[in-house]
């Protein structure tokens, strides 16, 4: 039985949730899958400090985001940042082993602490970097890594020119939960079970885990249109849900534990430029629209999709309103 060690990250749920589905790809074929997380990986606290510093980064001066991707991607700190990776190589190291058959990074420093241990030969086992995202940062890639497998065309030319080598574009791993509905009838349960109006058009508001990014606004502008009810998930934001139900916000929730269902129950995912959301929403069959996106990767994991015609990027209310116009005229496709 093949020995698979995949290695994630708790910095948002795509890291994870890319893990989980290939954790259930490997297990299907008979392997014994071991699931790591690389912030725990790093001495004493540093992991829970990395965290919370991108967590409260996002949530007070998200716009820095966009100078600090720039700034890993120059080589000077991007070799940093790999340096820092290399903190988490003695857990690492024992954690493979001599018994690992392969190796599978879904996060960016975890890739880079796995090809040291490649470079100075103490793991022969392949690394295959798993990238999470539409678009590709300089810190994503290495060229010690066996194979890249990237979600779309435009991620593998990215990762190519950042220097990866062997690459293999793949649709993106989802939960099978995330199907399309039935009809009307399951559309209509699902509807009841939340707590959600049995007629008109809800537009899931999605961002990520932490429910970080211009949520209120992007609700309110969506509710002044006129054409469709939010329905807003703020991850495990709290004060972010309780702050919109005190403005009149009727649809909010917390954590969703079913995020298929409720993908199920509504007509549009707005969301704010998250990879696996995107992959989710398009599973389930719902057209996606990105508006009031994250600085830096929502920025650019939002021009790819857009110029790859997968998910319109909509840059203010009146063309919010335009799009779901054309969105809503649409016929509505049967499950296949």
């Amino acid at each position: 039985m093949a020995r698979v060690v995949i290695v994630s990250a708790r910095i948002g749920a795509g890291h994870d949730g890319a893990a989980r589905e290939l954790d259930r790809w490997f297990a299907d074929r008979g392997a014994h899958v071991v699931r790591a997380d690389f912030l725990d990986l790093l001495p004493g606290r540093l992991g829970e400090l990395l965290c919370g510093a991108y967590h409260q980064q996002l949530n007070t001066v998200p716009r820095s985001w966009d100078w600090l991707l720039g700034a890993l991607g120059t080589p000077a700190l991007a070799g940093v940042a790999r340096r820092f990776a290399g903190l988490a190589t003695p857990r690492l190291r024992e954690l493979l082993g001599d018994n690992t058959d392969v190796v599978v990074s879904t996060y960016p420093l975890a890739t880079h602490a796995v090809a040291r241990l490649r470079r100075s030969n103490e793991l022969t086992a392949p690394l295959v970097v798993y990238l999470t995202d539409p678009s590709v940062h300089r810190l994503c890639v290495s060229p010690d890594a066996t194979l890249t497998v990237a979600p779309n065309e435009t991620a593998a030319r990215q990762a190519k020119a950042l220097g990866a080598g062997r690459t293999l574009v793949s649709r993106p791993l989802v939960a099978p939960a995330f199907r399309p509905s039935t009809g009307m009838t399951e559309r209509l349960r699902l509807r009841l079970a939340f707590g959600l109006p049995h007629d008109g058009p809800l537009a899931l508001v999605v961002a990520g885990s932490w429910g970080v990014g211009q949520i209120g606004q992007t609700a309110d502008d969506l509710l002044a249109t006129g054409l469709v009810e939010p329905v807003v998930v703020c991850g495990r934001n709290e004060a972010l849900a309780e702050k919109l139900r005190k403005t009149g916000h009727r649809h909010v929730f917390g954590w969703v534990d079913k995020m298929p269902e409720l993908m199920r129950a509504c007509d549009v995912v707005v969301q704010n430029a998250g990879g696996l959301t995107t992959s989710e929403a398009l599973a389930t069959g719902l057209p996606v629209l990105t508006y009031r996106c994250l600085p830096g990767h929502g920025r650019a994991n939002a021009a790819v999709l857009h110029d790859d015609g997968i998910v319109p990027w909509v840059h203010s209310p009146s063309e919010l309103t335009e799009a779901l116009e054309w969105l809503l005229r649409r016929p509505v496709k049967a499950a296949g």
